[in-house]
C-alpha cells in the first residue's frame, strides 16, 4: 500500500514539474544565463518552504504518519565540501540540462535521450560509492 501512495505522490510531483516547466531544458538554460527569474522563483520558494517546514518539525516534535518521531541529523559544517559538491552538481546539471528529479520526468514525458543521462548518473553514483572512503571529506 505504501508503494502505491509513494508512486501516486511521485507521479503528481512529476506532473507539477513538467507543467511548471521546471523540467524544461530551455528554462534551465535561461536560468544559467541569468535570463529569467522563473527557475529561481521555483527553487527559492522550495527552499523557503523547506526551511519553514523543518523548523516546524523541530519546534513541535512532529511525528511521522507511522507514529515515529522525526529527527533531523545535524550536518557537518564545512564550506569547502559543500562548495565543491555544489559546483560538481551544478556542472552536471548544466551539461545534462536537468537535475535528478526532472530527469525522470523527462523520461516519463517521452524524451528517450535522457536515458543516457540517467544511466550515467547511476554509474557516477555507484563509482562514488566505491571511492567514497578514499576521498577527503
Amino acid at each position: 500500500m505504501r508503494s502505491i501512495i509513494y508512486l501516486a505522490i511521485g507521479i503528481f510531483f512529476g506532473i507539477v514539474l513538467f507543467k511548471s516547466e521546471a523540467a524544461s531544458w530551455f528554462r534551465i538554460y535561461e536560468m544559467f544565463q541569468f535570463g529569467s527569474f522563473h527557475m529561481y522563483g521555483i527553487i527559492g520558494s522550495a527552499v523557503g518552504i523547506g526551511i519553514i517546514v523543518i523548523q516546524l518539525i523541530k519546534r513541535y516534535n512532529v511525528k511521522s504518519f507511522y507514529g515515529e518521531h522525526i529527527t533531523v541529523a545535524p550536518k557537518d559544517r564545512s564550506f569547502t565540501r559543500y562548495m565543491v559538491g555544489g559546483i560538481i552538481f551544478g556542472l552536471g546539471w548544466a551539461l545534462a540540462g536537468a537535475c535528478p528529479g526532472p530527469m525522470f520526468v523527462l523520461l516519463g514525458a517521452g524524451y528517450a535521450p535522457i536515458a543516457v543521462v540517467i544511466l550515467s548518473s547511476i554509474m557516477g553514483t555507484f563509482l562514488y560509492g566505491i571511492v567514497k572512503d578514499k576521498l577527503p571529506h
